[in-house]
């Protein structure tokens, strides 16, 4: 395995117990995956902590998703929960600075699980537009984002608490594939489908307290999933 990196960017303190593997050199990049006229390719990786970060003058949002069932499609809806998440200059250049972010995206994934995710189109969406496919039949899911750059670091709700996970976007395969791993990872789950938002979202807690275990987190070391 190769050795943990350490970049000078903030994160959570705890140190994972062994090196973690790369993403890089466990799971390939899709090949095939094109931007189209609206869509974009999504890169991301991402790493499981066991607890949240501390405290940190870093915006943090309320994210609501709400991925609709027999679709492909994710109804978002993102709340500031600090001044400086609601502040202009903390990342919305849209009018309404305090208000929610709506948006609803359509998410193609890519042929097999990996740092390429797959192609993505987001359209922003009013509020009355909103509440037209709110009403949708679909599962949810909760949490609060924190935003800790290059990272943004997920502390999940009920009944998902405990778990936190980290990730990073990137313009392009360069950049992603030479992102370092972040200080104090448990491991990364970028290869692991069971860690992106759609499975999370079908999954119950015992599902959940399953697949923390395998990586070493436990109820008494994962995060209360409050903050």
């Amino acid at each position: 395995m190769i050795p943990q990196h350490r970049p000078a960017s903030a994160a959570p303190s705890a140190e994972p117990a062994e090196p973690i593997v790369s993403a890089a050199s466990t799971c390939s990049a899709a090949p095939g995956v094109v931007p189209g006229k609206y869509a974009r390719v999504e890169r991301e990786r991402r790493f499981l902590f066991a607890a949240p970060p501390g405290a940190s003058h870093g915006p943090v949002h309320r994210i609501t998703d709400r991925y609709l069932l027999g679709t492909r499609m994710r109804l978002r809806r993102v709340e500031p929960l600090s001044a400086r998440a609601a502040a202009p200059g903390a990342g919305n250049d849209r009018p309404g600075l305090s208000a929610p972010q709506l948006k609803l995206t359509q998410k193609i994934p890519a042929d097999s699980p990996g740092p390429v995710q797959g192609l993505l189109t987001n359209t922003y969406l009013s509020a009355a537009e909103y509440e037209v496919f709110a009403v949708l039949p679909a599962r949810v899911l909760r949490k609060s984002r924190h935003s800790v750059p290059p990272l943004g670091i997920d502390v999940f709700e009920p009944p998902l608490h405990g778990l936190v996970l980290a990730e990073a976007e990137f313009a392009d395969d360069a950049e992603m594939h030479a992102f370092e791993v972040p200080r104090g990872a448990v491991a990364e789950v970028t290869c692991d489908p069971r860690f992106t938002g759609g499975s999370l979202a079908a999954a119950g807690r015992g599902e959940l307290l399953a697949w923390l275990a395998e990586y070493g987190v436990t109820p008494e070391t994962a995060g209360n999933g409050n903050s």
